[in-house]
């Protein structure tokens, strides 16, 4: 649950419309008599107790909040380390949940959510997290994979549920391999959500972020000749974006494999768009003819490690290729030798 808090924790979530009454009911099984909780709300880059609640005799609370935009809380229990549960409240909304407390987890099981397509995706993850305690991974820790599994599947159907924009942080560590599922998240959330915080922090995360999956940004820069070329203008075809220059020698190295690869696919929608990080346009070009890179796409705005593209796609060493797709998406990075021309081979035999 810290992966969630430590992403949780740096947003805060106003109120900008007329606040109403919402409504939380909760019951939790297998307290200790007297046990207090703590209702919670994010300030200063942590979780506050806003107010405390004292369970009845069958272990129920409740308690309204006014709210006038989706408000996120935590309830915790009035313990070290204590298991959190976390609440996204819409404005007139009426929660009802059931949680079992199991001790020897240090866990709240949500058995039971009620009224709340957010809190409904919120008991399912929280059961996911049984499940892994009780089917432990390596040496008896925590089963990680099987949370990651179990989440990915969750989210995937239910990008369009408020909670998912939060939960999805939990991949925040490992965002590139996860960056399909933020957009799929994202995607369906921005339409009807765009100022919130937790769908803001998706988009400005996949806005920045140029792994396999996200839209390969355009690049317009002269060629050899002056003229403006666009990556853009390629699309349909399969293009690998080389970024090189005359004075790295690893590129001149891989150049012969690039220049078979274009031979053999090019006929088949195979292009090169080749960004030079050189500073001498004498040197740039002798190495495009001693190469005998044949292909047309050659820009650079001739500025070294200060090109305009390269700082667009974070180039920080080269050589650094992106793959991009027909659609102008990308497909993948950095593939070069054997790697590239496997990927090739696969694309083109679909």
């Amino acid at each position: 649950m810290k992966r969630l808090l430590i992403i949780l924790a740096a947003m805060a979530i106003g109120l900008g419309a007329t606040a109403q009454k919402s409504t939380v009911n909760c019951t939790f099984n297998g307290l200790d008599k007297g046990m207090r909780i703590f209702l919670n709300q994010p300030r200063g880059g942590r979780l506050t107790p806003v107010d405390t609640l004292i369970p009845d005799a069958k272990g129920r609370i409740k308690f309204e909040r006014q709210v006038a935009d989706p408000t996120m809380l935590a309830l915790s229990l009035d313990k070290k380390d204590s298991p959190i549960v976390y609440l996204l409240i819409m404005p007139k909304e009426k929660i009802s949940l059931t949680m079992d407390y199991m001790p020897a987890l240090n866990h709240l099981n949500i058995t039971s959510a009620k009224g709340s397509e957010n809190m409904r995706v919120f008991k399912e993850f929280s059961n996911i997290l049984t499940r892994a305690h009780l089917q432990p991974g390596v040496e008896g820790s925590v089963n990680v994979q099987l949370i990651n599994q179990c989440l990915d599947s969750l989210l995937r159907a239910n990008t369009a549920v408020l909670m998912s924009a939060f939960m999805v942080t939990w991949f925040e560590q490992v965002f590139e391999q996860y960056a399909p599922l933020y957009k799929a998240i994202r995607d369906g959330l921005i339409g009807q959500w765009p100022e919130n915080e937790f769908v803001k922090h998706l988009d400005s995360k996949l806005r920045t972020a140029l792994v396999a999956g996200m839209e390969a940004p355009d690049i317009e820069m002269a060629d050899r000749d002056g003229n403006l070329r666009r990556l853009s203008d390629l699309r349909g075809k399969v293009v690998l974006i080389d970024f090189w220059a005359s004075w790295c020698r690893p590129c001149r190295m891989e150049n012969p494999n690039v220049v078979r690869l274009y031979n053999q696919y090019h006929a088949k929608g195979f292009e090169v768009f080749s960004v030079s990080l050189d500073s001498s346009r004498e040197a740039w070009l002798r190495a495009i003819t001693e190469d005998h890179l044949s292909w047309p796409n050659h820009v650079s705005d001739l500025r070294g490690w200060s090109s305009a593209a390269g700082r667009l796609y974070g180039i920080a060493s080269i050589p650094a290729t992106v793959l991009v797709g027909p659609d102008g998406t990308i497909l993948a990075r950095n593939l070069r030798g054997s790697d590239l021309e496997n990927k090739l081979k696969e694309i083109f035999a679909q």
